[in-house]
């Protein structure tokens, strides 16, 4: 036997053929035998398997047709060179490349070259490797393109304006990057006892968007949100620890991830994969998922936040003007309710029934334009409060005793306060803030129903409250909670409900001041309002104002005093001069000598010749030049036992006052009747 001849064993015949034969075949990785002309010759099962090409498909077929056509030039120049040098190039060199499939896809592979002498023919030898097949890689492939979807969403994040088009993409990256058959996002709904389908994806998407589920762990969102972790799902037929819905299992899904939707440790909502895959999600998977989670709540926080700031603004935009609506009119209030008043104590009028009936009719709208201002000062925060200690308790008792007499009898009040909680409010603005939400209820009850007031203590506000936080009160805050069983308010409704002039009532029964009114009083206390519905299942609101500390003595209304001591004399000073043509008229009826003047020059030089005045009484605003707050500051430093009543129509200037003027001032605001003008002079010459 020659030196060159094959060895084998004795009496053994060895077909090489056949050996070669099946060792091409079942190499794992794709082989391609390819002439010095670029044409295949010899292609392996796995080959055809990587690329997507029947065997006889691959045989005689341009080794630059699996070439990228972008890299197809460079490609043709790399192969001369290997001609004009073949040599053994092995895998591992980092030498990755692109493959393009049949279809048109692409794969990374590695690849290894083997100089090949047939027949004289030279050959090369390509094996094929599809790097995506080492775990590593693979893993690190995986990486890659979750980071592509996450910066997508980010992109999204950053430039849409409306949550709404985060909240519909998310679910189709998670379905595209994971290969899932169903992602639904669930976000908590106010009060945290139910969750709201946000938006879902994919070929086997389940319930409807908008559909609302109970926030409870025997539901798989619940679930989740309970454990406050991610929640794997190994089989939805044999999952035991929460219900899973009949439809997912009949629909083939297998496996299922959730992980909680938090910002800075707030969950609000859940994400749901499910997919029909037998392999479960794995580590990479649930990390993407946490990842997409944290970008959305924090995406939904900040719109949350953008949406109460521009909420803010507009109200306090609205505010601004209303304000400044009221103060006019307040000055013609008080003109018409004073010479009304005259006209009330006219002898010629007391036997003209016509006439008195005619009169009453323009007391009552007058009266009413006075509220009506008033309700629009308290939506500005404009409104002159007084707070003092208040007991809700009995305060909520009184309430529930008169709506019990006056409401319907289908309409059941409830109470339930816990201990004595004692808040520091205006006591009879909370009564007709707690009184306009309680009617708003009755109204929502057409068939009867129930009104529940509840109060109890509370060291924080609600996270859910809207704007700006207000400073926390030191003693905490008493929650106040008014819960109807009505009808219930539309999304929509909800989000204008503290709005001026919205209103669901037909024309006529409403002005749509109420809950605004309500919540400009609460703002201006340093409280917050927090308000919970849903359509079919009632309205809850609830008021936080701020507590006393336990001890403190309770609002008590003191007596009135409201006798004048004739003979009283009065410095009057109005810009207006039909409104000061009313005050005098008041305080001449009610016994006092009066010296008027239209601006505060002409004022202070009446004080200034030594007349002897006992009381100032004087607007705030006065036209240009000295304001009646400066006035009546240089004219007590003249005459320290001058007694100062301050009036105005505008009552930002009536704060202004309360917080910065002595004690022994008294404001007033307008319109005022001839009584209150009385009370005010009797209280500061008393001093």
């Amino acid at each position: 036997m020659g030196a060159d001849e094959p060895s084998s064993a004795p009496g053994r015949s060895i077909d090489e053929n056949a050996i070669f034969r099946s060792l091409h075949a079942a190499y794992p990785d794709a082989l391609l035998v390819v002439d010095k002309e670029g044409q295949i010759v010899l292609a392996n099962p796995a080959a055809a398997s990587l690329l997507g090409y029947a065997m006889d498909e691959l045989i005689g077929m341009a080794i630059d047709e699996l070439v990228p056509a972008a890299s197809r030039s460079r490609h043709a120049s790399y192969r001369q060179a290997y001609a004009r040098n073949p040599r053994t190039r092995p895998m591992g060199t980092q030498m990755e490349l692109a493959a393009r499939r049949k279809d048109g896809s692409e794969v990374t592979v590695e690849i290894a070259l083997s100089p090949l002498q047939s027949e004289g023919e030279q050959l090369v030898v390509a094996s094929i490797r599809d790097i995506g097949a080492y775990p590593r890689v693979q893993q690190a492939i995986e990486r890659a393109r979750y980071s592509e979807r996450l910066a997508e969403l980010g992109h999204v994040a950053v430039d849409a304006r409306e949550r709404r088009v985060l909240l519909d993409r998310v679910p189709v990256v998670v379905v595209e990057a994971l290969h899932a058959d169903s992602t639904a996002v669930f976000l908590l709904e106010p009060g945290g006892n139910h969750l709201r389908i946000a938006s879902r994806a994919g070929p086997l998407a389940g319930e409807a968007v908008g559909t609302v589920v109970a926030n409870r762990p025997d539901t798989p969102a619940g679930f989740v949100l309970s454990r406050g972790s991610p929640v794997t799902i190994a089989d939805f037929a044999a999952e035991q620890r929460f219900k899973v819905a009949p439809g997912d299992v009949d629909a083939g899904l297998r496996i299922g991830v959730g992980v909680p939707v938090s910002d800075r440790g707030r969950i609000i909502g859940a994400l749901l994969v499910g997919s029909r895959r037998a392999q479960p999600f794995g580590a990479e998977e649930i990390r993407f998922l946490e990842s997409v989670s944290s970008l959305l709540a924090t995406s939904l926080q900040r719109a949350a936040s953008e949406e109460a700031l521009a909420h803010s603004q507009q109200l306090e935009s609205v505010g601004q003007l209303t304000g400044g609506i009221a103060h006019d009119f307040n000055n013609l209030l008080t003109v018409i309710q004073g010479n009304l008043q005259v006209l009330e104590e006219s002898p010629a009028l007391s036997n003209d029934a016509q006439s008195r009936q005619v009169l009453d009719a323009a007391m009552r709208a007058a009266r009413r334009g006075a509220e009506l201002t008033g309700k629009l000062l308290a939506f500005s925060r404009r409104q002159l409060l007084q707070p003092a200690p208040t007991d809700v308790g009995a305060l909520l008792r009184s309430l529930a005793d008169m709506l019990g007499r006056t409401l319907d009898q289908r309409i059941r009040i409830e109470l339930d306060i816990t201990g004595r909680p004692v808040c520091l409010a205006d006591p009879a603005q909370l009564e007709a803030a707690l009184l306009n939400i309680a009617i708003n209820a009755r109204d929502a009850m057409p068939d009867g129903g129930t009104i529940a007031f509840r109060a109890e203590p509370r060291t924080l506000l609600p996270e859910a409250e809207e704007g700006p936080e207000p400073e926390r009160a030191a003693d905490g805050y008493v929650a106040i909670s008014i819960h109807d069983t009505g009808t219930g308010m539309t999304d929509e409704v909800k989000e204008h409900a503290f709005e001026p002039f919205f209103t669901t009532k037909q024309a006529g029964r409403g002005t749509g001041l109420g809950l605004s009114t309500v919540y400009g009083f609460i703002k201006q206390s340093r409280g917050a309002i927090d308000l919970s519905s849903e359509q079919g299942a009632g309205t809850t609101i609830t008021l936080y104002m701020p507590a006393v500390a336990a001890g403190t003595a309770a609002h008590v209304e003191p007596a009135q005093h409201d006798a004048v001591r004739r003979g009283l004399r009065v410095l009057l000073v109005e810009d207006d001069a039909e409104v000061r043509s009313v005050v005098r008229g008041f305080l001449e009826r009610i016994g006092c000598t009066v010296a008027a003047a239209a601006d505060a020059e002409q004022a202070l030089g009446m004080l200034g010749a030594k007349a002897p005045f006992d009381v100032l009484v004087s607007d705030i605003a006065l036209g240009p030049g000295v304001r009646g707050t400066e006035l009546a500051a240089r004219a007590q430093a003249a005459t320290t036992d001058l007694g100062v009543v301050l009036m105005s129509g505008f009552s930002a200037e009536l704060l202004d006052a309360d917080r910065d003027a002595p004690a022994r001032w008294e404001l007033l605001r307008k319109p005022f009747s001839r009584a209150d003008i009385a009370r005010a002079i009797a209280a500061v010459s008393r001093r």
